[in-house]
């Protein structure tokens, strides 16, 4: 075969290669797309008022809360009940809910725990639940003992074995390391979130629940 026409078929590979795989590219960022943040964000738009209501709150004990630019809908996010059961977080509709993954080995969620329990006893109810969610992989046991060593009164055991839950809001951007806290509104979108402790029982942790509460479902 002469040169030339070897040059020129080689070419022609290059170019179908370099085609391929930008079909390929595009093809993986349209999925990516549409199961991420894009996708929730539309069935959230009504929080986003809600959401940036809150902005001006973010300070002292909560300074670290990201407000939520265009929020999403975490309601699907699955785990363990307090009896080993599934569930979502589809059954805190109609609630604010306060979702906190959490694990034994973490230090800075150790720490963190004690200020739930008592939010959870001082705000708890039919409009509000902290949903601490332990994304231990051993036994439950573990996670449990340690609940009951620091005589927790307010929070249940709910459970992750898997960490698919920490995974998932690590593929949206919003879970970086634990402890991570995110605040829901009454229809599961997230309004806002933080990477890291925070004393949720102080009164600028409260002020800040409270303000989300004060927006009923779908409004």
């Amino acid at each position: 075969m002469p040169e030339r026409q070897r040059r020129s078929i080689g070419r022609a590979r290059l170019v179908l290669a370099a085609t391929a795989a930008a079909v390929l590219a595009a093809g993986v960022y349209v999925t990516q797309k549409g199961q991420g943040n894009g996708a929730a964000s539309a069935a959230c738009a009504a929080a986003r008022p809600l959401a940036a209501s809150l902005d001006p709150l973010v300070k002292g004990e909560v300074a670290a809360f990201q407000v939520a630019e265009a929020p999403a809908d975490l309601s699907g996010l699955a785990f363990t009940d307090a009896e080993g059961e599934p569930m979502t977080l589809a059954a805190f509709r109609g609630k604010v809910a306060l979702v906190n993954l959490w694990a034994t080995w973490c230090a800075p969620c150790r720490r963190e725990m004690p200020a739930l329990d008592r939010l959870a006893g001082a705000l708890g109810g039919d409009d509000f639940s902290v949903v601490p969610v332990s994304i231990d992989i051993g036994e439950r046991q573990k996670p449990e003992a340690f609940l009951k060593q620091i005589g927790v009164e307010h929070l249940p055991l709910y459970t992750d074995r898997t960490t698919e839950i920490f995974e998932s809001l690590k593929s949206r951007g919003l879970a970086i390391g634990l402890p991570v806290t995110l605040l829901l509104d009454r229809n599961g979108c997230a309004l806002g979130h933080i990477n890291g402790p925070a004393e949720w029982d102080s009164e600028d942790g409260k002020r800040l629940i409270e303000a989300a509460l004060e927006r009923p479902a779908n409004g």
